[in-house]
C-alpha cells in the first residue's frame, strides 16, 4: 500500500485502512495483475531478508538490515519496501552501494527522530514525502527535517537510556555493528541488554560515585539472552569466562561465549570495567552517532 500511496503522491500523515485504500474505484488496483505480481515479488524480498540470504544481499547490507530490525518502531519496513519497489532491477536485484547508503541514512534519521520526536506516528510526517521521492527517483535527503547539531548532541547526552525505551537497544545494536569486524548475528537469536558493570556489584560495593551511571548507555551492551542470565550478577573479572566461553559445565557441556565483539575484546584486554570506562564509553557512543548523522547529511549548524 505504501508504494502505491507514494505513486499517487499522497503526503498526508493520516493512513487509510488497508481495505479502504484498495476498495476505491471498484477495487481497480486489486484487479490489476501488476499489483499481485508486485506483492509476490515484495514477499520474496522480505523472505530473503528474514532468511538473511547471502546470495541476494552483501554482508554489509545484511548487517545494516540486522540493525534496523532493532529500530524503535516498524516504519522502516514500509520505507525499505518502497525503496525496493522503486529501485529493483531485473530479477529483483538492487545496487548494493546505493541500497547500503540508503539503509545507513534511514538508520541515522529514524534513531535521531526517536529522540527528538518520540512516537511512532510522528515519523510519518518526514517519511511519507521521502517515499514519494523514492518512486520519483529523487534523492532521499530529509531536507525539511534536518537536525541542529548542537541541540541534538545535547539531547543525546542528557537522554535517559532506560531499558524500557526501545531506542536503548536500538542504539546498542547500532554501536555493536559500528565495528566492521562484528560478525552478522541471526535474526532469531534473542538478545538482552547487559550491564557490563553489574547492578549487584554496585549494590554490594557502592564503588560508583554517581549511581546513575549504572543505567548509562556507556554501561550497556547487547548480549545473548542465555549468557546474560548467567553473567548478570558477577564482577567483571568473573564475567570474562561467560563473555569468552569455552568452559565446561558440571554437565560436561562446553558453553559458547558471546558473539558481541566489543565484549570479547573487553574480556580479553581490560583488567576491569570501572566508572571512568562507563563515562568514556558513553561519550564515545554518542560522539560516534553524531558523527554518523553528519556523514549521512542530517546535521545543520544554526
Amino acid at each position: 500500500m505504501y508504494y502505491e500511496r507514494a505513486r499517487k503522491g499522497i503526503r498526508a500523515s493520516t493512513t487509510e485502512a488497508l481495505r479502504k485504500f484498495y476498495e476505491k474505484d471498484g477495487y481497480a488496483l486489486l484487479k490489476n495483475d501488476e499489483t499481485f505480481d508486485n506483492l509476490i515479488d515484495l514477499a520474496q524480498f522480505w523472505k530473503d531478508i528474514l532468511q538473511q540470504n547471502k546470495e541476494r544481499f552483501s554482508e554489509r547490507v545484511l548487517k545494516r538490515l540486522y540493525v534496523l530490525n532493532y529500530a524503535p518502531n516498524g516504519m522502516w519496513t514500509y520505507f525499505v519496501s518502497v525503496y525496493y519497489m522503486s529501485y529493483r532491477e531485473d530479477g529483483g536485484a538492487l545496487n548494493d552501494e546505493h541500497f547500503y547508503q540508503f539503509l545507513n541514512k534511514i538508520t541515522a534519521f529514524i534513531w535521531a527522530y526517536a529522540i527528538t520526536n518520540p512516537g511512532v506516528n510522528t515519523l510519518r510526517t518526514p517519511v511519507y514525502p521521502e517515499m514519494i521521492n523514492l518512486v520519483n527517483k529523487d534523492p532521499v535527503d530529509f531536507n525539511e527535517f534536518l537536525f541542529n547539531e548542537a541541540k541534538v548532541n545535547n539531547l543525546f547526552r542528557n537522554y535517559d537510556f532506560s531499558n524500557y525505551r526501545k531506542i536503548t537497544k536500538s542504539m546498542l545494536t547500532w554501536w555493536a555493528f559500528q565495528d566492521p569486524e562484528q560478525p552478522l548475528l541471526l535474526l532469531n537469536d534473542k538478545m538482552d541488554i547487559e550491564h557490563i558493570y553489574a547492578k549487584r556489584r554496585q549494590e554490594k560495593d557502592h564503588t560508583l560515585s554517581d549511581p546513575k551511571n549504572i543505567e548509562s548507555l556507556g554501561n550497556k551492551s547487547l548480549l545473548e539472552k542465555g549468557i546474560n542470565i548467567s553473567a548478570s550478577d558477577y564482577r567483571f573479572d568473573d564475567k570474562r569466562k561467560y563473555y569468552l566461553g569455552g568452559y565446561t559445565t558440571r554437565r560436561n557441556q562446553v558453553k559458547e561465549g558471546t558473539k558481541i565483539k566489543e565484549l570479547r575484546d573487553l574480556a580479553t584486554n581490560a583488567a576491569d570495567f570501572i566508572e571512568d570506562d562507563i563515562i568514556n564509553r558513553h561519550d564515545e557512543i554518542i560522539s560516534s552517532f553524531i558523527e554518523f548523522m553528519g556523514y549521512n547529511g542530517l546535521l545543520i549548524n544554526e
